[in-house]
């Protein structure tokens, strides 16, 4: 058995958006509060999360993470790895490091960003007991196995990954024909769009549904969602199949 929830639904700012008054920031809609995008994998007895978002702690809180067992981590932008600290509190109970994998140049920036964890100098206070796995083929997790699946975010390349018959991809303007092959047959496909408009890292709206369409996933959740985007009137405009994320949504 494995279930998905969508810890975070929201773009770099969230939603609401700081100082914005705008419809959605304003909207009593709960699936209208979106905070960094980020997934939470249960699988048989384990538990993984796709990135350390910078509302980790209120996600785990919210959603009752009970452990983490792994992280993967599709890059290192600050809404997506941000929340790494937090993992400390899941080292209090499990007595363990927990694995993180992610491609190369992520793994490097986490160290930079990050270095008091990984620096071998005594420090003041406990501090989060993580072990980092270069990602560079498809490996195991407890049995679930993870496909990487390089796409483009503007200039960088990030990750998304397949596990099983669903794939996560998000921060993603480009997807390498390559890596589309990595994406069909699925039963799910999480995407990110991030507006209406074009953007020069993310996909639009527009940009996402014919990547959606070429894909020809059974079913499709767009995440990483802005305040441009109101959900009700959204989502009822959408093709059948296709849907947004809000934070919380439960999937099986």
């Amino acid at each position: 058995m494995m279930r998905l929830t969508i810890l975070g639904s929201g773009t770099s700012t969230g939603v609401p958006t700081i100082g914005c008054n705008c419809p959605v920031c304003t909207s009593s809609d709960p699936r209208n509060i979106r905070t960094r995008a980020s997934l939470w994998i249960e699988y048989e007895d384990r538990h993984f999360l796709i990135d350390t978002s910078t509302d980790l702690r209120q996600q785990a809180l919210i959603n009752k993470i009970p452990r983490v067992d792994a992280v993967l981590f599709t890059h290192a932008h600050a809404d997506h790895v941000l929340g790494l600290d937090e993992l400390r509190v899941y080292n209090f109970y499990q007595k363990t490091a927990i694995p993180c994998y992610g491609e190369k140049e992520t793994l490097q920036r986490l160290r930079q960003m990050f270095s008091y964890i990984f620096s071998s100098e005594a420090g003041e206070s406990f501090k989060p007991q993580l072990s980092l796995h270069e990602v560079t083929s498809p490996f195991k997790l407890h049995g679930l196995e993870i496909l990487p699946v390089p796409v483009r975010h503007g200039s960088l390349s990030v990750f998304g990954y397949r596990f099983g018959e669903t794939a996560y991809v998000t921060d993603c303007n480009f997807i390498p024909e390559e890596s589309k092959k990595m994406l069909k047959h699925l039963d799910l496909l999480i995407l990110s769009a991030i507006r209406y408009q074009p953007h020069p890292t993310h996909f639009s709206l527009n940009e996402a549904l014919e990547a959606i369409r070429e894909l020809a996933p059974r079913r499709a959740v767009l995440t990483h969602l802005s305040h441009a985007f109101d959900y009700s009137k959204v989502n009822a405009e959408l093709p059948r199949g296709i849907e947004l994320a809000y934070d919380g949504m439960r999937i099986e």
